[in-house]
């Protein structure tokens, strides 16, 4: 008697259980072009290029209907490009919170895979002979392969023993990233693993990057702020210019520089998440920087530029502003010139 009286509550169980509804589904291949870009920030020709590039990694099994690649990269580059909560998203695409929160990370890891192929250093000498071309374009500055600076990327608040070192100096959670860029603001190098309260100095010289510079396995220099400490392949401005060639170098330094200004305002206009904070958890961060760091890149090879840049011209005016920020390990050399004219093997002029 007990035991029908069990499959009796079994049976009544499996008739009154909640069952999975699935809602439909979009095709937002389906809108039109420009709609289609201002809804998922790439045309449908890049989009469609970066489906293709993870598709392998994000299929699912057909049980359960399983969420198309397709779905799942513009899912994810919406809720990182327009700032949109999760929730939001996965209601317009027929996903609720939870999926979308899981596809997110899916994509930004199979992304990621793929950074040695798309973030990397010049690989010979006729790429960096490009590079420098590039630059010095740009205020006559020779010799560099790329401009190195740090940016912060808000985080949610952290929380255990060493919460307090990812507060950075402006008071808020963050991860201090930093980035090398070229003259067409591709992303060369990026490390997204420090804490906010880290010096722009101690990241670079605890990086790979530098050990390579060591190595002398780079012919080009970088040019960095004054933050950095003045190294042969790493130049900085000057602190207190004296004469006119010296103001003329600190000009056409900043004005190189600030290539890598525009490089952060490009990425994180493109990418709403990372100027406004990261939504994920903390362990999904490092991993989705630099997966936006990967679409940045495909964004620029493919020439699909659709963000409007801000400006970041510095005038001759901001110059001691750009350089109050001495750090106070900082080493000077006296004669900040003759030093950057005997590693070019240039006379001073040729700076300007």
């Amino acid at each position: 008697m007990q035991a029908l009286q069990a499959i009796a509550i079994i049976e009544n169980y499996v008739i009154n259980r909640r069952r999975k509804v699935y809602r439909p589904r979009g095709n937002p291949f389906s809108l039109d072009d420009e709609e289609f870009r201002k809804r998922y920030l790439f045309s449908k020709e890049t989009a469609t290029f970066i489906i293709n590039l993870v598709r392998e990694d994000l299929k699912l099994s057909a049980k359960g209907c399983g969420t198309s690649p397709e779905l799942q990269v513009l899912t994810a580059i919406r809720c990182w490009g327009r700032r949109e909560i999760q929730e939001d998203a996965g209601d317009l695409h027929g996903l609720s919170q939870a999926t979308t929160s899981r596809i997110c990370n899916r994509v930004a890891r199979a992304l990621a895979k793929h950074s040695s192929e798309y973030i990397k250093m010049p690989t010979s000498l006729a790429e960096e002979q490009r590079l420098m071309m590039e630059f010095r374009q740009i205020r006559n500055f020779p010799s560099v392969i790329g401009c190195i600076d740090c940016t912060h990327i808000k985080i949610k608040k952290h929380g255990g023993d060493l919460a307090q070192y990812y507060v950075n100096r402006k008071g808020f959670y963050s991860l201090n990233v930093q980035v090398t860029c070229d003259a067409s603001l591709r992303i060369r190098d990026v490390v997204a693993r420090w804490r906010g309260s880290t010096h722009d100095a101690r990241i670079f010289n605890e990086s790979t990057l530098r050990e390579r510079f060591e190595a002398g396995e780079f012919r080009g220099r970088l040019l960095g702020d004054s933050g950095y400490r003045l190294e042969p392949y790493l130049f900085t401005p000057i602190l207190n210019p004296h004469n006119h060639a010296e103001q003329n170098y600190n000009e056409a330094h900043i004005a190189t520089r600030n290539v890598v200004e525009r490089c952060f305002g490009v990425w994180k206009q493109r990418f709403q998440c990372l100027l406004h904070g990261m939504p994920m958890k903390f362990g999904n961060v490092k991993t989705t920087i630099v997966a936006l760091a990967v679409l940045h890149n495909i964004a620029i090879a493919h020439k699909d530029t659709n963000v409007v840049e801000d400006n970041y011209e510095l005038s001759t005016e901001e110059l001691p502003e750009q350089l109050s920020n001495m750090d106070s390990n900082h080493r000077r050399v006296p004669s900040c010139i003759l030093f950057h004219k005997q590693q070019l093997h240039l006379p001073v002029n040729s700076l300007y």
